[in-house]
């Protein structure tokens, strides 16, 4: 395992939150979260799961109630809308962490505990999107409190808008209403975060005869699977398709991954 102690830091606790909904997840993603994230920080952790099942959670886990938001369906954006309440967890006043559950942490995050400045919010920027004004949701850091819940009483008060205007477009949300606070988006330094599919597969049609290699940059620390494949899929060489139509089997061709026993280096 990298990572771990990076000389001496201020011992102030750091909160790290999750999100588990229903069986999506199960307890083994999120025991394995927290026990990656405390492998790499020599800082003290309070690690938060936001959940609505929280059996199976090791003991030092603060389980927490997925707070509400006041629609009538649960809608497409609740994840981004239920975070910003006032006193989220009882957390108001300080800042958290959010990380995605099936994200890899393969370095120490102590830098990333003290980067960000006064109460902004901060997030990667997404490798997807161009002129740096969406963030991609994989991890993101606020002060938990006023600034940012009308990002809640918003989506409360004008879920069939939003929803119209944005589709599934929840990141492009989130990112817009976070730039209307603090004028732009304050991103993670570039490097520390690395997407599975565009930095570590191999190309399209070399993905049948390469496994993905494990990242080499020194500055890496945390490894963002979004979509498909998930961690465990990649580990064994699965890519999941849920496809039946003929007319997108194309999509199978570079839709594949072999095996990549390192990823499980990262879960001892």
């Amino acid at each position: 395992m990298q990572g771990g102690a990076q000389g001496t830091v201020c011992m102030q606790t750091v909160n790290v939150i999750c999100i588990k909904w229903g069986t999506l997840y199960s307890p083994k993603d999120v025991n394995r979260l927290k026990n990656m994230v405390l492998a790499n920080t020599s800082r003290q952790v309070k690690f938060h799961c936001f959940t609505d099942m929280g059996d199976g959670l090791d003991d030092d886990i603060a389980v927490l109630p997925i707070p509400e938001v006041k629609v009538d369906a649960a809608g497409i954006f609740k994840r981004e809308t239920a975070f910003f309440s006032k006193n989220l967890g009882g957390l108001e006043g300080q800042r958290v962490f959010y990380f995605d559950l099936d994200v890899l942490v393969v370095n120490g995050l102590d830098d990333l505990f003290v980067y960000p400045e006064e109460d902004d919010f901060y997030i990667i920027d997404d490798w997807a999107s161009k002129g740096h004004r969406v963030g991609q949701g994989s991890c993101f850091s606020w002060v938990v409190g006023d600034r940012y819940n009308d990002i809640t009483t918003d989506y409360e008060e004008n879920k069939a808008q939003i929803d119209r205007k944005y589709g599934s477009a929840s990141q492009e949300y989130l990112s817009d209403k976070i730039i209307a606070k603090q004028g732009a988006l304050k991103f993670w330094p570039e490097g520390w975060f690395r997407s599975f599919r565009f930095h570590c597969l191999p190309h399209p049609l070399m993905r049948y005869f390469q496994a993905p290699p494990r990242p080499q940059a020194p500055e890496l620390k945390v490894i963002v699977f979004h979509g498909t494949p998930n961690p465990e899929d990649a580990l064994v060489g699965n890519w999941p398709s849920k496809s039946k139509h003929r007319w997108k089997l194309w999509k199978k061709l570079y839709k594949h991954v072999r095996p990549t026993p390192w990823i499980a280096e990262y879960w001892k």
